[in-house]
């Protein structure tokens, strides 16, 4: 579970370096934009479950978000299409945040219903905070399904919990869902119905 979350750190704050390659900022711009989002899923997990904000207690996070920076900052010209790289590594790094966020929630509260909502949360929130402060295309506002992958990836990794399997196999099932499912969505465009807006009511009410 700890390799999960170095991996989802490390994973986030890549997409967020690759995201200010394509801002074309300098290093610090690098930086900051990699660490809040390698930080920030789990920040704000921390904090709505009342315990500890992990890069406080153990700074070590906060240096794999700066070494992963200052690589993407001399290599992010070796990747011809950037932002399909920030997608592909933005869905493995959903995949192994939702599952050790839902882990999180499931060690503090021992609820199934809060850990799959903190499997969610942390699986989304940084990629949601990367392309806000780099304005770039919402990920969650995209057709091509995306929170839908963390709920599908907590929920499998809290079932398989549930059924007594051990750790390893839960946590990997978990990822595997996540990753099939939000990279089936990118290779070919699955989506779930959207809502469609429908005439409004005639002024006089006669469309009751």
């Amino acid at each position: 579970m700890l390799l999960l979350d170095y991996v989802g750190v490390g994973l986030f704050a890549a997409t967020g370096a690759l995201a200010a390659s394509r801002k074309q900022l300098d290093i610090i711009g690098f930086l900051f934009l990699a660490t809040v989002t390698g930080i920030g899923g789990g920040t704000v997990r921390d904090l709505v479950l009342g315990i500890g904000v992990f890069w406080i207690l153990e700074p070590a996070y906060i240096l794999v978000c700066g070494a992963t920076a200052i690589a993407m900052y001399f290599s992010a010209h070796l990747f011809e299409s950037r932002y399909r790289w920030l997608l592909w590594l933005d869905a493995l790094a959903l995949a192994a945040y939702c599952v050790f966020g839902a882990y999180r929630g499931l060690m503090v509260t021992g609820s199934p219903v809060t850990a799959v909502v903190m499997g969610m949360l942390t699986g989304t929130f940084g990629g949601i905070l990367r392309d806000v402060i780099a304005n770039e295309p919402s990920v969650i506002l995209r057709r091509e399904v995306y929170v839908t992958a963390a709920l599908a990836g907590a929920l499998a990794f809290v079932a398989a919990d549930a059924a007594g399997l051990s750790q390893i196999l839960s946590a990997g099932g978990g990822f595997l869902v996540a990753f099939a499912i939000r990279g089936s969505a990118l290779a070919f465009g699955w989506t779930l119905p959207t809502y469609r807006a429908r005439p409004g009511r005639d002024p006089d009410g006669s469309s009751w």
